[in-house]
């Protein structure tokens, strides 16, 4: 029987360097979605599918991420009390009662598995669960307990997947080979980063999460850097593959996916999540239906 997934790490520990100057100094993890960080985010669909004790992975200039995960100082709860905003005060007070938060700062090479093996102190020798702070995906059941399912019922390491619908979008993902299990899950027999369109025999991208034993580590520790000197989780995981660690796909039903890692993406999460806010939807979208019909030659 599978050990259960009671972990997850959030790498966070990146320079943001597309989103600069405004991740000079914030994390891209904090950037907002109308009224909430890209990270909370991440936090509420690994709180959903079960899980509440977190690994946030960060590095310098990240403090902000502890601060709002952190119980709300007493001068903010005293205005919310006299001002009577309950609702508000409520919300903030969740945020830290929804998981025990741990943080690490990364340490070693750069790429994006140094803060997975950066985690190893903490997680030890069970298999946990790995999700990327800078997307996520909405879907029922959540994500992550659609992979905790299957990694139940067969062991392994599972990633989540998503049906790339634009052809030329593949190019943007690392793209599986795929060979069915049952229903939406599938055996990986490899995986491209990044490849050309006619490069590939499906159109499911490796997207966003991994369950992944704690094998992990010693794999991390022995991969060689890839290009520019960086450690690559993708390597390590084909490295367990190849040492027979079976590795599964999961294309997760129901789901939504919301990318956050460029600014053209962020920008449309952005929109689509305002249109459907409680507070601010409705007037929202007539905004941007009176935008779209407004006369080309009116300022």
């Amino acid at each position: 029987m599978a050990k259960k997934i009671t972990k997850a790490l959030i790498p966070a520990a990146g320079f943001g360097t597309r989103f600069l100057p405004q991740t000079k100094a914030m994390p891209k993890e904090m950037l907002p979605i109308v009224d909430k960080p890209v990270i909370q985010y991440v936090v509420e669909e690994i709180v959903s599918s079960g899980i509440d004790n977190i690994i946030i992975v960060t590095g310098a200039t990240k403090r902000a991420i502890e601060d709002h995960f952190d119980a709300p100082n007493e001068d903010l709860v005293q205005n919310l009390v006299n001002g009577k905003k309950s609702r508000a005060l409520e919300q903030i007070e969740h945020i830290s009662e929804m998981a025990n938060f741990i943080y690490i700062r990364q340490k070693g090479p750069y790429g994006n598995g140094t803060p997975v093996l950066s985690g190893e102190s903490v997680i030890g020798d069970e298999p946990f669960a790995v999700v990327w702070g800078d997307e996520f995906i909405y879907s029922e059941p959540p994500r992550l307990k659609q992979m905790i399912d299957v990694y139940e019922k067969y062991g392994g390491m599972v990633i989540s997947g998503v049906r790339i619908e634009k052809k030329e979008d593949l190019k943007r993902y690392g793209i599986a080979d795929l060979e069915p299990v049952e229903d939406n899950v599938y055996k990986i027999k490899s995986i491209v980063e990044k490849p050309e369109p006619n490069e590939v025999s499906s159109d499911i991208a490796m997207i966003g999460a991994y369950i992944l034993p704690s094998e992990i580590f010693s794999a991390l520790k022995r991969v060689k850097p890839g290009k520019g000197g960086e450690i690559w989780l993708v390597d390590a995981i084909n490295m367990l593959k190849d040492e027979g660690v079976p590795l599964y796909a999961v294309e997760i039903e129901n789901g939504k996916y919301f990318d956050t890692g460029n600014k053209l993406e962020y920008m449309k999460t952005v929109v689509e999540l305002a249109k459907t806010h409680p507070e601010i939807g409705k007037e929202f979208s007539k905004f941007l239906k009176d935008l779209v019909n407004k006369p080309k030659n009116q300022n």
